[in-house]
C-alpha cells in the first residue's frame, strides 16, 4: 500500500514540472519575438565549457558597409577583429586607429592665422615674406584697416589680407585689441578649415620656421585636443601673465579639433573674460574652460629680451627652431645688416637644412688648446682653451631684460655673464653664405666679426683666423634627444675647417 501510494505521488510531481515546463518555453518563444534584440543570457554558460566557444555577441557585431571613410578595425578578442566604422570610439590599447595609416603631416595641413597692424605692416612684410611660401602655405594676414595706396597692389610674396571684424557690436569697451588677436582664431577657422589639422596663430614680427613645424606636429595625433606654445624668457613676463599661456607672438598651435570648439564657444568666451587686457591670456582662459592645458615647446621662442640677442641665438635650446619673434624689439642679429636683411639672410641657411637651425656643436683642436662652438646656420665661437660642453650649453647674456628689474632671477634659463678674460671670451664668427656639394655634403662659410681685442689666452691666439668652413651631412637631423658632435679636419693659415657628423655612443664633448 506504501509502495502503490509513492508511485502515485512521483507520477503527479513529474506532470507538475512538465506542465511547468511548457509554460517557461511558451513565455521564452514569446518573449523573443516581442524583443528580438534582447542579448542572451550567460546564465547557462557554465554548462556547455566542453564545447568550443563560437559565437558572438549580437552588440559586438557591425556589418561592414562600402564607405568613403577608412574604417577602424577595432580588437574585439585576439581571434575575431570586427570592422567598424563608428568615429567616436577611442584610439586606446584596444582599438587600432586610424590615425597610423593616415598620411604624414604635411605642410597643406597646416593654417596659419597672422595678426597685424596696416601701419606696422610696411615694414614688417619682409619678417613674414622671408619665410611664406606662397600658393603652398595657407592662411591668412588679420589687418585693423584697410592698407593704404602704398600697399598696394598687395605682394604676392604675402599672405592675402583680410580686415578684422568689428568687436564693438558685442563687446562695450573702448580698447579691443586684445579680444581683437584671439577673435582672429574664429576668423581664420571660418576662412580655411577644410581638412586642416593644426591651427597656427601668430604675429606679423615673427619668423616661423615651417619644414621644424611640420617635423614636430607630425609626432602629435591631431585628432585629440592640443594646445601647444612657448613660454616667455623674461621669467616675470610668465609670471605676470600666466605660466599656463603659450605666448600667442611667437606662435601657439591648436589641434583641429580643439580650434573647432574653441571657436564654436569664443564669442561667448570674449564676453566671459572682457576684462582681460592680454591676448594670450584670454586665450589660454578660453581654452583652459575646455578642459585643456598647454603643452609647452622649447622651439618657440617669444624673444622677451631687448638689445644683443646673439648670445642666446649662439647656444640655442636642444630642441628644432620653430619660431623667432619681437625682432622690431632687438638689434639686427647679423652685423652690418639691417632687420630685414637679417632674417633674409638667416633664412638662406633654413631654406638648406631646417632640422640643424642654430643646434649647437661643440668639438677641440686640443693641438691649438681651441675649443669651437658652432650654431648651425648663424654662429660660430672661438675659445682659446678646452672648454666643456656643460659649459658652452649657457647663453652669454648679450642681451638685456624684456622690462628693467634689478633683482634676479631674470630668464627662464642660466646664462653666463660676457667676459673680458682672453680665457673665457670667445671670438665671434658669423655666418656668411652656403652651398651644397657634390659629395652630398653642405659647406656653410663664417667669416670673423670684429677683432676681440684682448690679449691671447696662451701662446697660440685664434686672432689670425678670419674664416671657419663648416661641412654638415646633407641628410637631415633626426635626433632630439643628443646633440651632433664634430671634428676640426683643418686649421691653416687664416682659415678653419670643422666637419659635423654623428656622436660616437660613448664619446665625452669635454
Amino acid at each position: 500500500m506504501a509502495s502503490l501510494n509513492y508511485n502515485i505521488d512521483f507520477g503527479s510531481v513529474c506532470k507538475t514540472q512538465l506542465i511547468f515546463c511548457m509554460v517557461l518555453y511558451f513565455v521564452f518563444i514569446s518573449l523573443s519575438n516581442l524583443y528580438p534584440s534582447c542579448p542572451s543570457s550567460d546564465f547557462l554558460s557554465s554548462f556547455w565549457k566542453t564545447a568550443p566557444d563560437i559565437s558572438i555577441s549580437s552588440r559586438s557585431v557591425v556589418s561592414p558597409t562600402i564607405s568613403n571613410d577608412s574604417p577602424t578595425i577595432s580588437a574585439i578578442s585576439n581571434d575575431s577583429p570586427t570592422i567598424t566604422n563608428d568615429p567616436t570610439i577611442s584610439n586606446d590599447s584596444s582599438t587600432i586607429s586610424t590615425i597610423s595609416n593616415d598620411s604624414p603631416t604635411n605642410l597643406s595641413h597646416l593654417v596659419f592665422g597672422l595678426v597685424g597692424s596696416e601701419l606696422a605692416w610696411h615694414h614688417r612684410k619682409a619678417y613674414i615674406e622671408s619665410w611664406w611660401r606662397p600658393n603652398v602655405t595657407r592662411g591668412f594676414l588679420f589687418l585693423d584697416k584697410e592698407p593704404t595706396a602704398e600697399l598696394l597692389p598687395w605682394s604676392r610674396a604675402s599672405p592675402p589680407y583680410r580686415i578684422s571684424e568689428n568687436l564693438a557690436t558685442f563687446l562695450k569697451k573702448p580698447d579691443l585689441t586684445a579680444q581683437r588677436i584671439v577673435h582672429g582664431i574664429l576668423e581664420t577657422f571660418r576662412e580655411d578649415h577644410e581638412n586642416f589639422r593644426w591651427l597656427v596663430m601668430g604675429d606679423d614680427d615673427s619668423i616661423f620656421f615651417l619644414d621644424n613645424i611640420v617635423e614636430i606636429l607630425a609626432k602629435f595625433d591631431h585628432t585629440r585636443y592640443y594646445y601647444l606654445g612657448g613660454h616667455s624668457e623674461f621669467i616675470f613676463s610668465n609670471y605676470w601673465f600666466s605660466f599656463s599661456q603659450g605666448f600667442g607672438g611667437a606662435g601657439f598651435i591648436l589641434s583641429a579639433p580643439l580650434a573647432k570648439a574653441l571657436a564654436k564657444d569664443l564669442e561667448n568666451c570674449l564676453r566671459r573674460y572682457e576684462h582681460l587686457e592680454a591676448a594670450d591670456l584670454t586665450a589660454m582662459s578660453c581654452i583652459a574652460d575646455i578642459g585643456v592645458s598647454l603643452t609647452p615647446l622649447r622651439g618657440i621662442h617669444q624673444m622677451d629680451m631687448r638689445g644683443d640677442a646673439s648670445g642666446f641665438l649662439s647656444s640655442h635650446p636642444q630642441f628644432p627652431l620653430m619660431s623667432l619673434h619681437h625682432f622690431d624689439m632687438m638689434e639686427p642679429i647679423f652685423p652690418s645688416m639691417d632687420r630685414a636683411k637679417s632674417t633674409s639672410h638667416l633664412m638662406k641657411a633654413a631654406k638648406v637644412d631646417q632640422s640643424r637651425m642654430l643646434q649647437q656643436t661643440v668639438c677641440h683642436h686640443r693641438q691649438s688648446n681651441w675649443t669651437f662652438s658652432i650654431s648651425w646656420g648663424y654662429s660660430v665661437h672661438i675659445y682659446e682653451r678646452i672648454m666643456p660642453r656643460s659649459y658652452l650649453q649657457y647663453p652669454i647674456e648679450t642681451f638685456e631684460t624684456w622690462l628693467p628689474n634689478p633683482t634676479p632671477p631674470h630668464y627662464m634659463f642660466n646664462t653666463r655673464l660676457p667676459s673680458n678674460d682672453s680665457c673665457e671670451a670667445p671670438h665671434l664668427f658669423f655666418f656668411k653664405s652656403i652651398k651644397t656639394t657634390p659629395k652630398n655634403d653642405v659647406f656653410t662659410s663664417f667669416s670673423r666679426a670684429w677683432s676681440r681685442g684682448l690679449l691671447p689666452c696662451s701662446s697660440n691666439s685664434a686672432e689670425i683666423i678670419t674664416k671657419i668652413n663648416v661641412i654638415s651631412p646633407e641628410t637631415k637631423r633626426t635626433e632630439i634627444e643628443r646633440c651632433e658632435c664634430c671634428d676640426v679636419v683643418r686649421v691653416h693659415g687664416s682659415k678653419a675647417t670643422v666637419k659635423i657628423r654623428k656622436c660616437m655612443s660613448d664619446e665625452i664633448i669635454a
